[in-house]
C-alpha cells in the first residue's frame, strides 16, 4: 500500500472522528433543548436541521466556499484557522453535513423519554443538569451511540461538500473518497476498486467492532436500535 494511500486513510479516520466529536458537543444539547422547550424560533431551527437531508453535499460546500470569500470569512482565514484547501476544511464540510442529522436522531430519541422522569428528579432536589446527566442521558444511551456510529460513518464518507472546499491536494486534504473520486477520473479502474474495497472494508469493520463491544458489555434491554 502507497504512502499517499495511507495518508488518505489516516486522514479519513482523523477527520471522520473529530467530525463526529463536535457533531456531539452540538447535538446533544441543542437536541435537548428542541425536545424539551418550546421557544421563539424553534420551527425554523427544526427546519434548518433538514437542510443537510434536501441541499446537495456539493451545495452546501459552495455555501462554506462563498462565506470565506466574504469579508467575516476572509478575516476568519488570515487572523484565525485556513479552512479553504486545508484539513480544517474537510472538518467543517463533514460538521455542515453531518451535525443536522445527528441532532434530528438525539432529538428523536429524546422525544422518547417521558419528562415525568426529569420532573421526579426535580422533586427529588435534582438541578436540571445533574437531572439531565443522571435521568436523561442514560435513558436515551442508545439513541446517543448510534446516532454518533451514523455521524462517523456519513463523515467517513463525505465527499460533495468536501472536495468544494478542501480541495484535492495529495498528501494534504485527499480523503478516501477523494481519492477514489481521482482514481477513477483517471481510467484506473483497478485502482478505484482497491480503494473503494479499503474504504468499505476500514467502515464496515470498525461499525461492526463497535457494535460487537456495545452488545457485549450493554444490558438486554439497552440493545434494541444497535
Amino acid at each position: 500500500m502507497s504512502e499517499r494511500v495511507l495518508f488518505s486513510i489516516r486522514l479519513s479516520l482523523m477527520a471522520a472522528t473529530i467530525t463526529t466529536f463536535l457533531s456531539m458537543c452540538i447535538a446533544i444539547p441543542s437536541a435537548y433543548a428542541l425536545s424539551r422547550y418550546h421557544f421563539v424560533g424553534k420551527r425554523i431551527i427544526d427546519t434548518i436541521l433538514e437542510l443537510p437531508m434536501i441541499v446537495s453535499p456539493a451545495a452546501l460546500g459552495a455555501i462554506i466556499l462563498i462565506f470565506f470569500n466574504n469579508p467575516v470569512g476572509s478575516w476568519i482565514q488570515e487572523h484565525a484557522i485556513q479552512f479553504v484547501f486545508a484539513v480544517p476544511g474537510i472538518i467543517i464540510a463533514q460538521f455542515i453535513t453531518t451535525a443536522g442529522i445527528a441532532t434530528r436522531m438525539l432529538k428523536a430519541a429524546m422525544d422518547e423519554v417521558p419528562k415525568k422522569y426529569e420532573d421526579v428528579a426535580y422533586s427529588l432536589g435534582a438541578s436540571p443538569l445533574r437531572a439531565f446527566f443522571t435521568v436523561t442521558v442514560p435513558l436515551c444511551k442508545t439513541g446517543i451511540i448510534a446516532s454518533a456510529i451514523l455521524t462517523w460513518a456519513k463523515a467517513l464518507g463525505e465527499f460533495g461538500a468536501t472536495i468544494t472546499v478542501a480541495g484535492t491536494m495529495a498528501m494534504r486534504t485527499e480523503t478516501m473518497p477523494v481519492a477514489i473520486f481521482l482514481k477513477l477520473a483517471s481510467a484506473d479502474i483497478k485502482g478505484t476498486v482497491i480503494l473503494i474495497v479499503i474504504l468499505i472494508t476500514i467502515g464496515m469493520g470498525l461499525l461492526f467492532f463497535i457494535g460487537e463491544t456495545l452488545r457485549r458489555f450493554a444490558k438486554p434491554s439497552e440493545l434494541q436500535g444497535l
